[in-house]
């Protein structure tokens, strides 16, 4: 649609990974190496929310997180106890 509207326009299609699992290490999916050129397609982490939203985004977006839960944390705890049977 953005092509359509303006030809020249910069468009950029990648794979976004909101969050890295092996933080601090860097993304290590086995299934992703030698399908993706791995500096241009893919963003992990800080690389898609800074990318999204400015340098700094990421950090925000865990202090946020870290904040809820702490304030939340009976709540929480209370809503996942109802599945410790499953496991």
């Amino acid at each position: 649609m953005t092509l359509a509207n303006d030809p020249e326009s910069k468009i950029n299609t990648l794979i976004a990974i909101p969050y890295n699992p092996y933080a601090p290490e860097p993304y290590a999916r086995w299934t992703i190496r030698g399908m993706l050129d791995l500096n241009e397609e893919l963003k992990v982490a800080d690389e898609f929310w800074d990318f999204l939203c400015g340098n700094g985004t990421y950090n925000e977006l865990l202090r946020c997180f870290e904040e809820v839960g702490s304030e939340m944390r009976e709540e929480i705890d209370t809503y996942f106890e109802r599945f410790r049977s499953i496991f």
